[in-house]
């Protein structure tokens, strides 16, 4: 063990990055910036596609991936380990265990984490880390480099100050979801003794408001929220005040009904908001993916296909939204377009992928077939490149 933990290194050095861009350029799509220069849009014999003005890679993702793909290159013979996936995308995650990396597990107890010695390189996802996994890698004093997305570092800072303040922070997030791990760590503050709460649904945070109301059953609200909330959660306590924030890749709309349940419920029973707190957490660019959804599904496409990684939280929020309006299909990628009948899609109230019908129209070359696509913020260009392009080849107008 290191008496001293190593700061994380910096690898995007000019000369690294030079040699970096042709292996993240693969990623990129000339087809994609042509459509994008076009208007979003495409128009092919008895078919349209139109893609979002927002999709794809955000700059968090990008910033990641140049990391991942530098720290091969600088400790080249090294041991790199990765600590579950750099972003939630499998055709990036396949690539970067083809060039050698080695996967952590989420779980401190894991094996692989005994073994780590000052020599090996540790790469932190884009998710971040939970305190202690950080706190014992430093530990370990293993060369760190870290590809936390700033926005989610954002987050951690807000419910660090909410917990240095005796304020309760409510995440809004899928609790076994690495993020949100790493945010209710942090929640707990310098001290350990800051609380949080992780509620997933509307319907989780009016059990809450109705607690806070008193018209709660304490037994019931435990057991409920055992497994997501901080230990030693007292609602009698630690409902007294309360502080937002987010899981960065969750529905926006959701996250301010939700915010507006947990306020009105501090109302009620106070007379004032003075102690609930609200602060905006969602990403930028899960907004404007969201927002640019919602413009495209004005053209009323006949269907709409969500490309990216079924794991991928921003990417499930954007299917959710389009599945509300038109027939949708969340694919990982070219390999689930079949044929003009059917598809591989991730369906999402059973979270599996199953084959799902398509509608008539996309055998009918006699109609117009007005296509949407869109994808999260950890899919790359060139996986949506080869979705269009098997499209047009299904409809017989294949691209050069």
């Amino acid at each position: 063990m290191s008496d001293k933990p190593r700061k994380p290194i910096n690898v995007r050095r000019a000369e690294v990055m030079q040699q970096v861009q042709s292996e993240v350029g693969e990623y990129q799509s000339a087809l994609v910036d042509s459509i994008r220069s076009n208007g979003n849009v495409i128009d092919l014999p008895h078919m349209q596609i139109r893609l979002a003005a927002e999709f794809g890679f955000c700059d968090g993702v990008r910033r990641a991936i140049e990391i991942a793909h530098a720290t091969c290159r600088v400790f080249a013979g090294k041991r790199i380990w990765l600590i579950g996936e750099i972003i939630h995308n499998p055709d990036v995650n396949h690539r970067l265990d083809a060039m050698g990396l080695r996967r952590l597990p989420w779980r401190l107890d894991a094996p692989e984490y005994a073994a780590l010695t000052p020599e090996d390189v540790v790469i932190i996802p884009a998710f971040g880390v939970s305190v202690a996994m950080r706190r014992f890698l430093d530990e370990k004093g293993v060369q760190l480099v870290d590809t936390t997305c700033g926005n989610v570092v954002k987050v951690w800072h807000r419910v660090r100050n909410y917990a240095s303040r005796g304020i309760t922070s409510i995440i809004h997030g899928k609790f076994n979801h690495e993020e949100s791990l790493a945010t209710a760590s942090h929640s707990r503050g310098d001290d350990g003794k800051g609380n949080f709460l992780v509620i997933f649904s509307k319907q989780d945070a009016r059990v809450v408001a109705d607690y806070i109301r008193g018209c709660g059953d304490k037994g019931a609200f435990l057991e409920r929220f055992r497994v997501c909330s901080s230990a030693g959660f007292d609602p009698d306590v630690h409902l007294l005040e309360i502080g937002m924030a987010n899981q960065t890749t969750m529905l926006k709309n959701e996250t301010a009904e939700i915010q507006g349940i947990l306020r009105d419920a501090v109302v009620a029973r106070d007379g004032s908001p003075d102690r609930f707190h609200a602060f905006d957490t969602i990403c930028g660019a899960t907004q404007d993916r969201q927002n640019a959804l919602y413009e495209l599904l004005e053209n009323e496409p006949d269907v709409m296909f969500i490309v990216g990684g079924y794991n991928s939280s921003n990417t499930t929020h954007l299917a959710q939204i389009a599945s509300e309006k038109v027939p949708t299909y969340f694919v990982r990628d070219a390999s689930c377009l079949l044929d003009t009948r059917q598809v591989r899609a991730f369906r999402l109230r059973t979270r599996e992928e199953m084959l799902m019908p398509l509608p008539a129209i996309a055998s009918d070359t006699s109609q117009l077939w007005r296509v949407g696509i869109t994808a999260g913020a950890s899919c790359p260009a060139n996986v949506i490149e080869q979705v269009i392009r098997r499209l047009a080849e299904l409809r017989g107008c294949p691209l050069p």
